[in-house]
Parts: C-alpha cells; structure tokens; sequence
C-alpha cells in the first residue's frame, strides 16, 4: 500500500471538526475509511450553507466518485444507518454503490440500549455520561464473544447460531432490566427483515483497501471521538468503549501498519468535552457559557451542552505521542474573536509536582491545576479568512505559541463552518496532500 495515506484523528476530547476536515481533504483521496466508534459520534459538515451531520458514514459520502468504507472496528445500529442513508437521499446523495461495512462489524440491538441506560442509572453519581445507543454493551458483546456481526445475518434458521445468539443475550437482559421483558423472537425477525437491504452493503473491508492500495487508490483514515477518549489511553473510565487513536486503524480496517502513511491530529483552539470525568482547563460561570454559545457548542449527535475550556498543550502533547503527529489542524479559532485576552494551560501542578503529561490516574487528574500563560487577544475578526497572513497579528502570534508548546507545525487553520472557510499554509503537509 501506498504511504500516501493519511489519518485524521482528534487530539482532544473528540468534537474537534474532524468532520470538515475529512470533507476538505476527501477530493485528495479515493476511499475514505472510519475504523471504530459508532452512531454517538456526530461529524458536522457546512457546504455552500447546507448542514450535513453525519454519525456512522464518513463525510466523503458528500463526494461523488469516492469509496466510503465502515471498518470492522465500529458497532452499527441498522435503524441508525438506514436512517441516515434515507437523509442523505432526500439531499439529492446516494450512498449504495459506494458505501461498504465490513462484514466482520457488530450489530447494535435493541437489548444493547436497554443494558445501558440500566448500567448507566446504576453509576449514579459516577455516571460516565454515555449516549445510551448501546455503543458501550455491544463492544462489551464483542469483546465477551457472544457478539452479532453482519456475516452472521444471512442466518435464517431460527435455531442456527444467529437465533441461538439472540436467545441467549435478550434472556440476559431480561434478568438484569426492569420492566417490560424483550422477546427475542421479535429482536430476531427484525434483524432478518434488515438483511435484504443490508446485504448489498455489507462486504470484506479489509480486501476492498488492500485491493484499492495496490491499485494505487489513496485513502483518508477517518476516526471517531477523540485521543482523550481512546479506551486505553483517555481518561479512564471516562471513555469510549473503542481505541480511537491511530492503533485503532490496524485492527478495525484490517491493514497493515505501513498503510496508514502520515498522521493529521485535528484540534480546536480551545477546549470541549461531552459527558463526565476529569477537564482541567474547563470554565463555568458566565464566561463559559458566553464561549459555548460562540462556538455552537452542543453534540451533533444527542444536542447535549458541551463542557468548554482553555487550550490544554498537555493533553495536545499526549495525543501528538500517542499518535505521531505530522501536523496539527486548528479549527474554531473564529470563536475566540472579540476575546480581550486567551489564555493557554502549558502544564500543570499537581501538589508540589509540575506534571507535563497526562497522569493515568483520573483521581489524580482531577486534582491537577492548570499553568496558563495568558496572551492578547484580537479584535479584527478571523470568521472568513482564508489567507494566513490576513490574520491578525495577535492570532499569528496565538498559533506561534500552540506550535511551540505542542510541538506540531499548524497546518490547516479553520476560520468558519463552510467547508471554503479555511486556511491551508503554504508549504505545509496540508498543502502536499492536496497537491
């Protein structure tokens, strides 16, 4: 395969715009790959003012002639994904033909959303502040090997595997859920009643890439969530149930290591997070909310309110470790116009410890004080811009210093939601890709 691949990933809590990102780069490329998560992920994507939000299929959808694959590593809700071709048709896109699931992915079942609001209720205070679409239970089904993938629907026996399978996990959660009990038959006829229209969807994912890799075919590697998210390296447990870091490629496309090419980490120029657990730079009070109205910041996919916080260097740093960054794309930084002054956190002290990493203990995190250093902001709107050097000079000055602190060279600076409101710098990355 070609090692002109690229990966996008997010370096925060995910909601970073990597959804725009993939949408810009897509023209570059002829298949677009997710590789894990599932529908509570949400890319939003702005062209020529139409809003396209997106949960499962990669935002090349909205490109003609690009392949559009959905990797073994994500968990798929039939409802969700017919729901979301259906949108996509009545925008004038057809995804059939050129949208692909592997045929090693979970199935998402109605039991899966039953498991997680009860598991959810049962943490009270300790909520992880999940999506409850059953992303969590069916990865918990993967992992336990009593899962359903979309090769096992083709199953029409009512006592072969795919009926023997059901039974055995609604009769599961019919002994851990209150209330009404769910009929495993009914769960087991709507599944073959998806089938028909999945079927011509459903195929081997990691041949299509590697057939596409020898052909000469460049693909974008699109993920989900964010670093801080990833089940082994976010903040634990306050995570997602998938590895949504760039390891995660390997294992939920099936490719080799060598496919995967150069590394974009996608970051906003502050911060955001959705759900619980630890957020060292996040602000409340009037000033946070005034930053999450100016950002738009609620879930593409639930509406919720996202928690909104300074640049966090040290999370960034983490993320470009983990995930070997080539460059960095710093997105809203429109929000931040009007601002009398920004601050960034560059490390933190915990106790009399000056930490510059993310400590794996979340108890300890949540102790931890960010270190800012504050710096002018600027009052000439950024919104629009689409030349680096028409930015004012304080925020030339604002990325010089996220370069500095994170390590990573900005590549594309997103100055809008269109997908035209964008700055890509001469000479960098970026730049090579869509050459």
């Amino acid at each position: 395969m070609t090692t002109r691949n690229v990966a996008i990933v997010g370096t925060q809590w995910g909601d970073e715009g990597k959804g725009k990102l993939v949408d810009l780069l897509t023209p570059a490329f002829s298949i677009v790959a997710r590789y894990q998560g599932g529908h509570n992920a949400g890319h939003t994507v702005f062209v020529n003012g139409r809003k396209f939000v997106l949960h499962l299929i990669p935002s090349g959808i909205l490109h003609a002639g690009v392949t559009c694959v959905i990797g073994n590593g994500v968990v798929v809700d039939p409802e969700a994904l017919f729901a979301e071709i259906d949108e996509l048709r009545r925008e004038g896109i057809e995804p059939v033909g050129r949208l692909f699931i592997s045929e090693r992915a979970h199935v998402i079942l109605p039991y899966h959303r039953d498991v997680e609001q009860a598991a959810e209720a049962a943490r009270g205070d300790r909520r992880i502040g999940t999506t409850a679409r059953g992303i969590g239970p069916s990865y918990e089904d993967k992992s336990g090997r009593r899962g359903i993938r979309m090769a096992d629907l083709a199953d029409a026996d009512p006592d072969g595997p795919l009926g023997q399978t059901i039974r055995a996990n609604v009769c599961a959660r019919n002994r851990t859920v209150d209330g009404e009990e769910l009929d495993w038959r009914s769960v087991r006829q709507d599944l073959l009643a998806a089938w028909p229209r999945l079927e011509p969807l459903v195929a081997d994912v990691s041949r299509l890439l590697d057939d596409g890799g020898r052909k000469g075919r460049r693909i974008l590697f699109e993920g989900a969530q964010g670093t801080m998210l990833d089940l082994d390296h976010g903040t634990y447990p306050f995570v997602s149930s998938s590895n949504g870091t760039v390891g995660g490629i390997c294992a939920g496309l099936g490719v080799p290591p060598r496919a995967i090419g150069e590394v974009l980490g996608v970051s906003k120029a502050y911060s955001t997070r959705v759900g619980g657990g630890p957020f060292p730079t996040e602000l409340g009070g009037a000033f946070g909310e005034a930053l999450r109205e100016s950002g738009d910041e609620y879930g593409a996919s639930t509406g919720r309110p996202r928690r909104v916080g300074w640049f966090d260097a040290v999370v960034v740093r983490h993320a470009a470790r983990l995930n070997g960054l080539d460059a960095l794309a710093l997105t809203k930084l429109d929000v931040l116009d009007g601002l009398a002054e920004i601050k960034l956190c560059t490390h933190y002290r915990c106790g009399d410890q000056v930490l510059n990493d993310v400590p794996a203990s979340v108890g300890r995190l949540a102790s931890c004080k960010p270190q800012y250093e504050t710096m002018p902001g600027w009052s000439r709107p950024t919104a629009g811009l689409r030349r680096f050097d028409d930015l004012p000079v304080e925020a030339r000055r604002y990325i010089a210093r996220l370069e500095e602190v994170t390590g990573q060279t900005v590549a594309i600076v997103s100055t809008g939601s269109d997908r035209n409101d964008t700055i890509i710098r001469p000479g960098s990355a970026a730049a090579r890709w869509l050459a």
